[in-house]
Order: structure tokens, then C-alpha cells, then sequence
């Protein structure tokens, strides 16, 4: 706990095997109650790794759900075990766990609800290894929802988050996009919901057994952040009303 609040990471994981234990052995336990790992039905040893490691939330998917339907899972279990701050980290080990502590501090000491772990500040990015496409495409896209939605994000592609659980509940994210554009529907519920964002510098690591999705791939998912961000655009001036906004209570 810190400053009283249960704070639970989740791990969205598929075919991580190879990384789960070099993620996990990595998470400042002095401040993590708990970890959730959901494992979106791999063909590997994942939740055996995740049972050997004393992981006690596992969740494994009988059918593979998508990097959008694993999320709904992570954060469905966070809440119903009582957390206060929710972490998403992908348990690939493309992002380092030691920002947890950062990220937790900025959200239990009340500063910002939201906390994302920019690879894109300084230039992280690149030096670890981040393809020149994806960097410029991450650019691009970035720019684009800044316009759209009227913030300052130096991305909005990251896979490291931290949540309070009033963020989490306050969204109906079980009818977001079960594909990777989830990431994007969730920002732009939060900033509708008139949260702020803040964001930490960190470093990444692209490797071989580090998840990454293919060209095609991300063709799809910027084809998905441009209609998230002109829905946004759209029903904030209320050309269109969008049940991506619909509120949960």
C-alpha cells in the first residue's frame, strides 16, 4: 500500500512465458498487493509460469479475446478485489516495472488520477530499439488526437497505465474495441469524463520475445485512432452522440 491505497497490477498477457519472470521479479512489492495476470488463451506455458511464480489472480481465457478483450478482464478482476491504483503492464518486459513506484506516488498523493509511461519523452524510443516507422507513425498519429481531442500527449500509444479505480469505473469500457484501439477509446473516455492525464518518462526495450504488432497490424490500429479521434472531435461538438461516452454511473 501507499499512502492507504491497495494498489493491484495487472498483466495482460499473451505468449509471455519467456518475459513473465523477469516482469514480475521487477514489481516493488513493498507497494503492490497484488498482481493480476490474464492470459488471452497462449499456446505456451504462460500460466504455468504465472502458477511457479506464486501469482495468486490468474485468469486464463478459453478463447483468445484480443488485446482489448484481455484489458476488460484485467481491470473487471483489479476492481473486484478491492484496488484503489490499477497498473496495466505488459508483462513482455518491453516496459520497465520500476516506475510503478513513480507512477503509484503521483496518483496516491492526489496530483493526477491518470499516470501513462511515455517512451516517446526524451528519446527512449529509438535508443531502445523502437522500429523508424513505428516511431513516426506513433508521431503522426499523436499529433493528429492532440488536435483532435485538445490535449498535450507526447503519445497515446503507450501499454504502461495507472488508474485510480474511480477512473476505471467512472467509463464503460466493456463496449470499447476488443483489438488494440481500446488503448485509444479509454484515453478519450477519460479526457470526456474531464480527467487529467499525466505522463512519466520511460525507457523500452524492443527485443525478440518483446510483443510488437505487425505493419498490417498497425495500419488497422491508426485506421482505428483516427475514428476514435474524430468521434471524439465529433461528440464534443455534438454532431454526433457516440456510446463510447456513456457513463456508469
Amino acid at each position: 500500500m501507499l499512502n492507504g491505497k491497495k494498489i493491484v497490477v495487472v498483466l495482460p498477457a499473451y505468449k509471455a512465458e519467456l518475459t513473465l519472470e523477469r516482469t514480475y521479479n521487477e514489481i516493488p512489492f513493498e507497494i503492490v498487493d497484488d498482481v493480476v495476470l490474464v492470459d488471452d488463451n497462449s499456446p505456451d506455458g504462460t500460466v504455468a509460469k504465472g502458477k511457479e511464480l506464486g501469482i495468486k489472480h490468474i485468469i486464463k481465457h478459453e478463447k483468445n479475446t484480443g488485446y482489448g478483450g484481455n484489458q476488460k478482464s484485467c481491470y473487471k478482476k483489479a476492481l473486484e478485489i478491492g484496488a484503489d491504483i490499477v497498473i496495466m503492464l505488459h508483462p513482455d518486459y518491453q516496459y520497465t516495472p520500476k516506475l510503478i513506484m513513480a507512477m503509484s506516488s503521483i496518483i496516491a498523493n492526489e496530483l493526477y488520477p491518470v499516470v501513462l509511461a511515455s517512451r516517446i519523452l526524451g528519446k527512449g524510443a529509438l535508443r531502445g530499439g523502437m522500429p523508424m516507422y513505428k516511431y513516426i507513425f506513433n508521431r503522426m498519429l499523436t499529433l493528429f488526437e492532440n488536435i483532435m481531442i485538445g490535449q498535450k500527449l507526447s503519445e497515446y500509444h503507450t501499454g504502461y497505465r495507472a488508474f485510480t479505480a474511480e477512473v476505471i469505473r467512472s467509463i464503460d469500457f466493456t463496449h470499447n474495441s476488443d483489438d488494440f484501439v481500446f488503448d485509444n477509446e479509454m484515453i478519450s473516455q477519460i479526457f470526456m469524463n474531464g480527467f487529467d492525464i499525466a505522463e512519466v518518462t520511460c525507457p523500452t526495450k524492443y527485443f525478440p520475445e518483446a510483443s510488437s504488432i505487425n505493419f498490417k497490424r498497425s495500419m488497422k490500429y491508426g485506421r482505428g485512432v483516427l475514428r476514435v479521434s474524430l468521434t471524439h472531435r465529433f461528440h464534443k461538438w455534438g454532431i454526433v452522440k457516440s456510446n463510447l461516452y456513456n457513463k456508469t454511473n
